[in-house]
């Protein structure tokens, strides 16, 4: 039976493999280029609450952590709305992760796109995609406004690991939320430093680096 999460609960979970999945229903009825969208993004943090590399911060134009323990699945429509799904591997992810941070943006329109309040359903990543069945499900409240929002953590422990309900929200959109973990937006005149050779930021969308 999946449990019902209020803003503050913590819960202990039983896997280490997990799928979060973000759900909405956008409004009007087409799904142009133009309607405003919702995406779930995860920060891998260390123990100073910050980011450690750029590779640490899964986001749209980043789908996938350097070592593949951390993803963004396609997006996907269903009959009820739209969902947006984030795995991770928290059982190896290594000793300097301590925890991993749910994110959810609307930068083009705000959560005013949601007819029905996003809600965000935590499954064991074994469950099938597109399945309703979870562990725990926290429905979102941002506020008039707001542009972002952290769903949740998890949370390393002694005995594994527990996920934490935030909700708290933000008015400058994913860059302003990014900014709290260590994470800038990079000037889009200038080419940001690459301190990793092989690591390319895709042109599109606002582009993230780690604050000095």
């Amino acid at each position: 039976m999946t449990q019902a999460l209020e803003r503050g609960a913590t819960i202990h979970l039983p896997v280490a493999s997990l799928r979060a999945v973000l759900r909405w229903k956008p409004t009007g009825t087409s799904a142009s280029p133009d309607t405003p969208d919702i995406d779930l993004s995860a920060l891998l943090l260390g123990p100073g609450g910050r980011v450690r590399t750029e590779g640490d911060f899964v986001f749209y134009n980043q789908p996938r952590h350097p070592t593949g323990l951390v993803r963004r699945l396609p997006k996907r429509r269903e009959a009820a709305g739209l969902r947006d799904s984030v795995e991770a591997d928290l059982g190896r992810l290594d000793a300097g992760v301590t925890r991993v941070v749910l994110a959810a943006s609307s930068d083009a329109g705000g959560f005013r796109v949601a007819e029905s309040s996003p809600r965000l359903l935590l499954q064991d990543a074994a469950t099938a995609p597109g399945s309703t069945a979870g562990l725990a499900l926290l429905r979102l409240a941002p506020a008039a406004g707001e542009t972002a929002l952290v769903c949740g953590f998890f949370g390393r422990t002694a005995t594994g690991w527990e996920f934490h309900a935030v909700g708290r929200g933000y008015v400058g959109g994913l860059v302003a939320l990014a900014a709290d973990f260590g994470v800038t937006a990079a000037r889009r005149r200038a080419a940001p430093p690459q301190p990793d050779p092989s690591f390319t930021l895709p042109p599109q969308g606002p582009q993230f680096l780690p604050r000095a």
